[in-house]
């Protein structure tokens, strides 16, 4: 075994899939260990094995959405830190209804400049 910290997991989840695989291989190149799903069921589907310490996931995907799917990873991984991002006004309503059951989820705007991506991961 290696002194080395191990790097902190990222799990991105985004129906875009140059979205998702271009957000990890920025956190990956920026010293996280970093896998990219395309569906809030297989972000849900993957944290169960993967146990990530932190989830990036596009709130608006096609089967599971990304609210909904952080709240399930919440509920298996509490301490794992969660930032949405959206490009749609749509998220609004969603993220009342989260709030509405108690969950709170930080979220960014679409299109996410990687410098700010990473400086809210760090903080």
């Amino acid at each position: 075994m290696s002194d080395t910290p191990a790097k902190p997991k990222v799990l991105v989840a985004d129906d875009e899939r140059v979205i998702a695989d271009t957000l990890a291989i920025i956190l990956n190149q920026s010293g996280f260990d970093a896998t990219a799903v395309y569906s809030g069921e297989k972000a849900v589907e993957t944290a169960q094995s993967l146990k990530p310490d932190m989830l990036i996931s596009d709130v608006i995907m096609t089967d599971l959405n990304g609210i909904d799917a952080a709240i399930k990873i919440r509920e298996m991984l509490p301490s794992c830190k969660i930032l949405l991002f959206s490009g749609q006004a749509a998220t609004a309503d969603l993220l009342d209804r989260a709030q509405g059951q108690g969950h709170q989820f930080e979220i960014l705007a679409k299109p996410v400049h990687p410098q700010d991506l990473l400086a809210k991961l760090r903080s």
